[in-house]
């Protein structure tokens, strides 16, 4: 059994089906994680509000070959979420007939979703993402994910409020946590 589907949280929205069929379904509000359609969940304002804060301060730390994608999908060999934010290198003309299938960053936003983007984690792992942060607004915390191997990521490493926090895998990019959750 798809160890995904032991999570209560996700089982009761959990639908088998390949990446090609996937993509046949169109704009569901839905993302595919380990062969499985799971409902997205509804962004409640806090979380709306935290993706948007980090988009304008990510926003202007992009270099040149990098793309900042919100909501955009990525695409792995059986899976394909759909992250709150996440950096690839490239141009937009390079994905205009297919998703990226990785990226230097990874984000997501957990303010009702925190036990569905830590197994994400695994997922990312596996997909060779350098970095993964979970941002919890509440808490006022972002946990960071990184050195990724087929088993999952390194422990991660909690920074907390008020910290600057700068990505290992993007030098140049650095969040003021106290910032960001004022």
């Amino acid at each position: 059994m798809n160890a995904l589907l032991e999570l209560p949280a996700i089982r009761q929205r959990a639908t088998r089906i390949s990446v090609a069929d996937y993509h046949r379904l169109g704009e569901l509000p839905v993302e595919l994680l380990r062969g499985t359609i799971v409902d997205k969940i509804s962004k409640l304002p806090a979380h709306y509000t935290t993706a948007e804060d980090l988009r304008e301060i990510l926003t202007s730390q992009i270099q040149p070959g990098q793309i900042l994608r919100v909501d955009g999908p990525l695409t792995f060999a059986d899976s394909e979420p759909e992250p709150d934010l996440c950096i690839v290198k490239g141009t937009k003309a390079d994905f205009r007939q297919a998703h990226p299938t990785n990226a230097e960053l990874v984000i997501e936003v957990a303010v009702s979703s925190l036990e569905i983007d830590r197994v994400k984690a695994l997922i990312y792992a596996e997909a060779g993402i350098p970095e993964y942060w979970i941002v919890c607004p509440e808490e006022k915390c972002i946990e960071v994910y990184r050195t990724p191997s087929v088993q999952g990521y390194a422990a991660p490493v909690l920074f907390k409020s008020p910290t600057v926090l700068e990505s290992s895998a993007l030098p140049d990019l650095r969040v003021e946590l106290g910032e960001l959750f004022r």
